[in-house]
């Protein structure tokens, strides 16, 4: 997944940054804040079962955009634009961890690392030196 930014208008909300649509910031969010309520862990079993609520159109959750404020509100997504554009990007950024062996998804800190390994390499290529070009005679 490729994240554009422009650093003169960064938002607030790292969801904003992450997802092109407002209904993708919504859903992450809702996933994210279903996943801190359950311990910051789910197994497959109650993934399968959020995208599901979410495709038939059963979840209840509350967003946090003006409108919707403070109110509970039945929230629909398609299940799997949910795995293609949510879930998945979500695991390969490092929002979201999966572990094969207890099936088990957990929110991670590993975003946050690999920012500042990006930030470091981007420290080691300003100290680099210039590279000589020449033009070939012919």
């Amino acid at each position: 997944m490729v994240i554009l930014y422009d650093r003169f208008n960064l938002p607030d909300d790292i969801f904003e940054i992450i997802f092109s649509t407002k209904q993708q910031e919504i859903v992450a969010k809702l996933l994210i804040n279903y996943m801190k309520q359950q311990g910051s862990e789910i197994g497959k079993t109650e993934m399968s079962l959020f995208a599901t609520q979410l495709h038939e159109g059963t979840y209840v959750g509350e967003i946090d955009e003006p409108p919707y404020r403070g109110k509970k509100v039945k929230v629909s997504y398609n299940k799997r634009q949910f795995y293609d554009r949510i879930l998945t990007p979500m695991k390969s950024m490092g929002l979201i961890d999966y572990d094969l062996y207890n099936k088990k998804y957990r929110l991670s800190d590993k975003f946050n690392k690999d920012m500042m390994r990006i930030g470091l390499m981007w420290l080691q290529e300003l100290q680099k030196p210039a590279y000589s070009f020449e033009k070939k005679k012919k």
